[in-house]
């Protein structure tokens, strides 16, 4: 049921901004699906390295020295090469093997109801003065259940506002913030973290082969992020988004209670609390082994070990193992073979994903094969040397596209997939490790993701708003986010800054003077 509520009147600021978000609109629905964008790059790609091969083109190698000719998609040999490789494209394409397994196991912890039901808990019986901050905390740890966190955290966070006497609406901004504007940050690796690194793996081996980018090449970068950003969140909701929403003034013909919600299974939860637990103690103890598996064999660390590089199934377990906890006691798994069927209906939800995957593939093998990728690397890179714009500039630089790029193109992964091939080759070439290339990409895309009109989600969290302000529309959702997308975006890019020009690794073995 809608309710109202007392809201200031629109100025020549909203009416700014609903002049420059029309463009934006008008301007997103001329572009297509993400999908036929990466045939038409196919396409492109064909033809540019048809006439490129045409005219003679080559480049020297940065690596090896040797020049390198561009090969033509659409000569008797390119054609041999699509027909051959497509298969092989999009299985071996690095995000692919990663992201299933890994949604395999998330998938069974969502399904059996235990990501709902921590969510729950940690909203429960906070103060009144950390609710904001909770909730933003709560928030970007709940990107473990990816896009799901959208459709879950916020309509929480707006019944723990209404039962504290606060505006509905400012706890829904809140949980939009934090599930939206700051999905990439995070505490623990995520199935984003997985498949981000995959591309850029992809990316970076045009230019080294065999470069490996692991998951935790942000680590360290990403979860100091998600506290500084749950601190700007609760600023700008207190500050900014409530007084603007002043007095909420519920419905008095809306019977709607916020005590209806179901709570947690609370036995459930706990043999989740004590499995998870004991899994992590039993990684932690057999990693601390003296000559153990899971050590580097060569050196007895954890750089480049086992451990790092078979985070992945860890993780897979690690889930798998809590959410049989949880859904045995729950009575949501009541026989072994709920387990695989609750899998599989998990991994449905990855159809989409797995469309635009294969054809992404197929472009960035061919944009590899042709060898144009390495063409415009070291020209680009040239030209940004020329120019003097490198280093953090050229980072900074490169945020600030991306940021105006992601206002049209709703996928994040599509949109690094269509930017990584050309940017991470670009700077490696600079010397800047692509670890980096990847965390400026992960801020503009983050922190731009609740003001995209093309977004599936949008309609979905207008829904949502209009729970409460029957009056809503598409321009309300915005006014809420906008602040958010400002703040997380200049704070973040600062923080990035500061950190880099420090020379604080990024991640594991991710420092900003190596060059992979």
């Amino acid at each position: 049921m809608a309710r109202t509520k007392t809201r200031t009147k629109s100025g020549a600021g909203s009416k700014a901004l609903a002049a420059t978000l029309n463009v934006v609109e008008r301007a997103g629905n001329a572009l297509p699906h993400p999908f036929m964008l990466f045939v038409y790059l196919s396409i492109l790609i064909a033809v540019v390295s048809a006439v490129a091969a045409w005219f003679g083109a080559s480049v020297v190698h940065p690596g090896t020295g040797k020049q390198v000719v561009i090969h033509s998609i659409l000569s008797g040999e390119g054609l041999t090469y699509v027909v051959t490789s497509a298969l092989k494209n999009f299985v071996e394409f690095p995000p692919l093997p990663l992201v299933v397994v890994l949604m395999l196991g998330i998938g069974l912890a969502q399904q059996v109801g235990l990501i709902e039901a921590v969510l729950r808990r940690a909203l429960a019986g906070v103060k009144p003065r950390y609710v904001t901050l909770t909730v933003m905390l709560v928030g970007i740890f709940s990107h473990l259940a990816s896009d799901a966190s959208t459709l879950i955290v916020p309509p929480l966070a707006a019944i723990v506002f209404l039962k504290m006497g606060r505006h509905p609406l400012a706890g829904l901004a809140a949980g939009f913030a934090a599930t939206g504007a700051a999905f990439t940050a995070n505490f623990v690796i995520t199935s984003t973290d997985v498949l981000l690194s995959g591309i850029t793996t992809a990316a970076a081996g045009i230019i080294t082969p065999g470069t490996t980018v692991s998951p935790l090449a942000n680590y360290f970068f990403m979860p100091a992020s998600a506290i500084m950003l749950a601190v700007v969140g609760t600023i700008v909701t207190e500050k900014i988004i409530e007084p603007r929403l002043g007095t909420y003034a519920p419905d008095p013909d809306d019977d709607e209670s916020p005590d209806a919600e179901p709570a947690p299974n609370g036995k459930a939860l706990r043999n989740a609390g004590i499995t998870a637990v004991l899994y992590v103690l039993a990684v932690a103890i057999i990693t601390a082994v003296p000559g153990s598996p899971l050590r580097n064999p060569e050196t007895g660390g954890l750089l480049k070990s086992p451990l790092l590089e078979g985070i992945v199934p860890i993780l897979l377990m690690f889930f798998v193992s809590t959410a049989i906890a949880y859904g045995v006691t729950a009575r949501t798994i009541t026989s072994t073979s709920d387990i695989p069927a609750l899998m599989s209906k998990s991994v449905k939800e990855l159809s989409g994903f797995l469309v635009l995957i294969f054809v992404a593939a197929q472009a960035i093998a061919w944009f590899t094969w042709s060898n144009l990728g390495l063409l415009l690397a070291v020209h680009g890179a040239a030209l940004l040397k020329s120019l003097g714009i490198g280093g953090i500039l050229g980072l900074v630089g490169f945020s600030l596209l991306t940021a105006g790029l992601s206002l049209v193109i709703a996928s994040g992964s599509a949109l690094w997939s269509l930017e990584a091939p050309t940017f991470v080759p670009m700077f490696m070439l600079q010397g800047i490790n692509p670890a980096y290339v990847q965390a400026a990409y992960r801020i503009a895309d983050s922190s731009t993701n609740m003001m995209v009109p093309l977004s599936p989600y949008i309609a979905i969290l207008l829904g949502f708003i209009q729970r409460y302000d029957k009056k809503a529309r598409l321009g309300t959702l915005f006014a809420l986010m906008l602040p958010y997308t400002a703040a997380f975006y200049a704070s973040w890019l600062l923080f990035f800054v500061v950190w880099t020009a420090l020379g604080i690794p990024i991640g594991p073995g991710e420092t900003f003077h190596i060059g992979h």
